[in-house]
């Protein structure tokens, strides 16, 4: 025993310490999750599903937190973030389903199953990770940047700037030179604003899709009320039940001025779009939507719906989850949804808080540029940037993240850099286009010398010109 303990390298004493207080930190994760979160193991506990979100919820809150500031993360908060939901995602590489696949035995061909990893598994996860990283990756962007800085509430150069949102009290105030931001610094805070909009975007979307498979709870159902009327108040009823309706024009008329109100409304719609749907379905057998209305009524107005939620969810991604996603997360038995739900959503919240981050010092650097304009900003409404068409779906957010040629991520040096090599490049296509128009001046004023009999030829010509004078290069 003395001559094993001898041949053991001082060096490595530290590392195999590190690696015994992660074996005991890994056991007591996963005991947690075995007993769901039930300690005194009376069998008492959340299911395996839940006990699993609720780990990856309460492990982001505890290693993000507010993200206060646009600063890179501490790197053994981003190490044990790393650590720890690799722990987390490490069950889904256990999550499988049975496939059709030929084995040749001895000659013959056979069809066996075989197991994979499950398909909605094996293709979203990469996708979060990538998200994942590329949300680390901006907040890295910000070690270089030293135009702005932050001051806390009671500092008297945040107290000489406009007085900060009330409802942001707690965080500190960015304080940007006097007479604002450079340009290019301003113009990279936009392309980083842009990035992380696409990743707010992506996640945005996978959540959704994800909480769309998850089913209704029948404790949710026996909750509802008697119709969809009943649900959504009178007002909100003929609001929607319109002859010309105009999403846009219905949400003016809502009061959305707090989170409460917002989530209220969304309570409401999403209530009576589930009504509506069991009525078509004919699952529901309680009465309410009265002879003189049709199914082609009915489906209408379920499509208006789900826009106004589309676009409520769109528009303002902070707002808390609604009674239903509640419902679904707390009673789903699928591991591999209870997954892909958690880790999308607590991406989607922080990509939301950088964009807040973001919006909070183009603030600053609209207010040193325009003292007296102030514009009132709604901090619900600020990250609405994403208009209220068409809702992203996870696949397009990812492919347009994967397939754009611009860079996902760059530091401010990197940005001047590569703005700089744009310039240069549009510069050199401009001078290809102009020199091409050039010489294609010089042939209309050379055909124009022609005879008077040749007016159809250059008219032709002309036509032509104007519909592809340009070099292709310049496009």
């Amino acid at each position: 025993m003395d001559d094993d303990k001898a041949d053991v390298n001082p060096d490595s004493i530290p590392e195999l310490e590190m690696i015994y207080a992660d074996m005991e930190l890994l056991k007591e994760r996963f005991a947690k999750l075995l007993l769901g979160e039930d300690m005194s193991g009376g069998g008492k506990g959340v299911s395996s599903a839940l006990a699993l979100s609720n780990a990856i919820t309460n492990l982001a809150a505890s290693v993000f937190g507010e993200i206060s500031r646009l600063e890179p993360m501490p790197p053994d908060s981003k190490a044990r973030w790393r650590k720890e939901i690799d722990w987390m995602l490490s069950v889904t590489d256990h999550i499988v389903e049975f496939v059709p696949s030929k084995q040749n035995t001895n000659g013959i061909m056979m069809e066996i199953m075989v197991t994979r990893q499950r398909s909605d598994v094996h293709t979203n996860i990469p996708a979060l990770k990538k998200l994942d990283a590329m949300l680390m990756e901006c907040l890295d962007n910000f070690k270089d940047q030293n135009e702005f800085t932050y001051v806390s509430k009671d500092d008297a150069g945040a107290k000489s700037q406009k007085k900060r949102e009330e409802e942001k009290w707690w965080l500190p105030t960015p304080k940007v030179p006097p007479t604002g931001l450079s340009e290019v610094t301003r113009k990279w805070l936009q392309f980083q604003k842009d990035s992380v909009n696409q990743v707010l975007k992506a996640a945005l979307a996978m959540n959704a899709h994800t909480l769309t498979e998850m089913e209704i709870p029948e404790s949710y159902i026996d909750g509802l009320p008697k119709n969809g009327r009943a649900s959504l108040g009178d007002t909100i009823y003929k609001n929607i039940t319109v002859d010309h309706f105009d999403p846009d024009n219905f949400l003016s008329a809502m009061d959305l001025s707090s989170e409460h109100k917002i989530l209220d409304l969304k309570n409401r719609i999403e209530a009576s779009v589930v009504i509506w749907r069991r009525k078509m379905t004919n699952k529901d057998g309680k009465s309410g939507w009265g002879s003189g209305v049709s199914m082609e009524k009915r489906e209408q107005f379920e499509d208006r719906a789900e826009t106004i939620l589309l676009i409520l969810k769109h528009r303002y991604p902070g707002i808390p989850q609604s009674a239903l996603d509640v419902s679904k997360i707390e009673n789903n038995r699928d591991i591999g949804h209870a997954i892909l739900e958690s880790y999308s959503r607590i991406l989607e919240s922080l990509a939301h808080k950088v964009m807040s981050r973001i919006e909070d010092v183009m603030h600053a650097d609209n207010l040193a540029q325009n003292p007296s304009g102030d514009p009132k900003r709604n901090p619900l409404k600020d990250s609405a940037s994403m208009a209220s068409g068409k809702f992203p779906s996870a696949k397009e957010e990812l492919e347009k993240l994967n397939l754009s040629d611009a860079p996902t991520s760059m530091t401010l040096s990197d940005f001047m850099g590569w703005t700089l090599d744009n310039e240069k490049e549009k510069e050199s296509k401009q001078d290809l286009s102009n020199g091409t128009e050039s010489t294609t001046t010089q042939q209309q004023q050379l055909a124009k010398q022609t005879s008077a009999t040749n007016s159809k030829k250059l008219s032709y010509l002309e036509k032509l010109d104007t519909l592809g004078g340009s070099s292709p290069m310049s496009k």
